[in-house]
């Protein structure tokens, strides 16, 4: 009759939460958010693409400043060459000639050896010396955008982490729901059976059981959904994790004034500076395009040898230069200037991107700060309604015993009590996820601000197992109700 057993009389005690998937049993493993993060930042796809893309960046660097290390270039060829030759011959004048067109006078066979060496030295390059600027000043912009990643993955496994326990608690109310009224429709139904209460108020009990039951199996939902978005982040399945503590300090972000974060924003953001970093890397294109006006010099010294065996003889020659070469576009058709307009625009362009981005990050840090402490209120406020709902539903309970109340009375306090502590555990989660969301968005999310969150963490067990779909680990009232009697009869 009460198959199921579920652990529902303290729904925030620290918990050790454990799945249970329909394909396979996963070995007990309890993982704490410190090490589920550090699975993150080791395995994460989007974290080590970035980091790829870094490296790459900084490799441009190295290619952009060899144009101004010395070049050294060889060439050779060997060839086989065939030089045919025709004669023909008229008699000056006279119109005459002495043969009619022209006849093969012979053809000559010969090989051909030829070797170049070439090295050269920049010694004024201003385009090439721009670009290495530009390659630094990409590798600054990337630094930051690095960082950023590296903070989303942060969030991102701390708000999954949490997801799943907020959706545990979640389901544990409604476990304990289901289970509280599928008992108020076991009394209703044995009320009915001796004539004290109307098949009516049964039907209501009935009601809200399959009700509460929808519920319950939407939190089940929640909470497979909620794993698998961690095993996306980490790339890795984990049977059980820590609950949050019960004795989580709640209170407002340190130090407690909102200009301080948006400061802070402005100042660490790595956002805000990748985007500036992006108005240094504009910068360094226009003057790219703009030194394509002026001249280069270059240093160079080669070296060359040929031999032939042209006339069954055999001989080479070499020679060498050692000079200075310049060289000054005076018309490119127009593409400098052209370019020169086109890094004009992208950096206004990157111009506005900072723009953007900036009072994007003030306005998240000030709404985030907002929020954090509205939540510090509302944990309170949800903890106390957790309280008043409880004893509103005694005194339900008791005016139901004595007739002052029906049973429709009942069975909403009760789902009032259940939603009052599903509200409590998420404005808990809201609060500690809005905390590190305001951190990330300040520029200060870190390992070391993970391991004050972790901190909170617990490691009292409280086994949970999800129960297969189509399982018998469900909570059915022992009823022998027949159907309602229809209109007429």
């Amino acid at each position: 009759m009460r198959l199921a057993h579920w652990a529902v009389n303290a729904p925030l005690r620290p918990l050790l939460l454990a799945v249970f998937t329909a394909s396979f049993v996963l070995p007990a493993q309890a993982a704490d958010l410190i090490t589920i993060t550090r699975d993150a930042l080791d395995n994460n796809a989007a974290l080590a693409s970035a980091r790829s893309e870094y490296l790459g960046v900084e490799a441009g660097r190295d290619i952009a400043r060899g144009g101004l290390l010395p070049q050294i270039n060889a060439s050779g060829t060997v060839a086989h060459n065939e030089q045919y030759e025709s004669q023909g011959s008229t008699q000056a004048g006279t119109g005459i000639g002495t043969g009619t067109g022209g006849a093969s006078a012979g053809d000559d066979r010969y090989n051909t050896v030829s070797l170049t060496l070439e090295a050269t030295q920049a010694l004024y390059d201003e385009v090439t010396r721009r670009q290495v600027t530009q390659a630094e000043r990409q590798i600054d912009q990337q630094v930051y955008l690095l960082a950023a990643t590296e903070q989303q993955l942060l969030i991102d496994t701390a708000s999954a982490y949490f997801d799943i326990l907020r959706a545990y608690e979640v389901l544990e109310a409604r476990f304990a729901q289901e289970r509280a009224i599928g008992r108020q429709l076991e009394q209703a139904g044995e009320q009915f059976e001796v004539g004290l209460i109307a098949i009516t108020e049964v039907e209501e009990a009935r009601a809200t059981f399959d009700q509460s039951r929808a519920d319950r199996i939407a939190a089940e939902s929640n909470l497979q959904v909620a794993f698998e978005a961690l095993e996306q982040l980490t790339g890795q399945r984990y049977a059980s994790i820590e609950a949050l503590g019960d004795s989580m300090p709640i209170a407002l972000p340190e130090p407690s004034s909102r200009d301080y974060w948006v400061e802070q924003a402005l100042e660490l953001n790595p956002q805000v500076l990748a985007q500036q970093a992006g108005i240094e890397v504009s910068r360094s294109g226009v003057e790219i395009a703009r030194a394509g006006r002026l001249p280069t010099l270059q240093a160079f010294g080669n070296y060359q040898y040929g031999d032939s065996d042209i006339d069954n003889t055999t001989g080479n020659d070499s020679s060498s230069q050692v000079g200075i070469r310049a060289n000054l576009p005076v018309y490119t058709g127009g593409s400098t200037s052209a370019s020169i307009r086109q890094g004009t625009y992208q950096l206004e362009s990157s111009q506005y991107d900072f723009e953007s981005q900036r009072r994007s990050s003030i306005q998240q840090v000030r709404s985030l700060y907002t929020q954090v402490s509205n939540d510090v209120e509302t944990v309170e406020a949800r903890e106390q309604a957790i309280v008043s709902n409880r004893s509103a539903l005694e005194a339900t309970r008791a005016g139901y015993e004595v007739g002052t109340r029906n049973i429709v009375d009942v069975l909403n306090a009760e789902q009032n009590l259940y939603n009052a502590i599903a509200n409590y555990a998420e404005a808990r989660y809201d609060y500690v996820v809005n905390l590190l969301s305001l951190r990330q968005q300040a520029g200060r999310l870190d390992v070391d601000a993970i391991e004050e969150v972790n901190a909170w963490l617990t490691g009292d067990e409280v086994n949970f197992t999800l129960p297969e779909s189509g399982g018998n680990d469900r909570y059915e009232p022992a009823l022998n109700i027949g159907a309602p009697p229809q209109p007429g009869m």
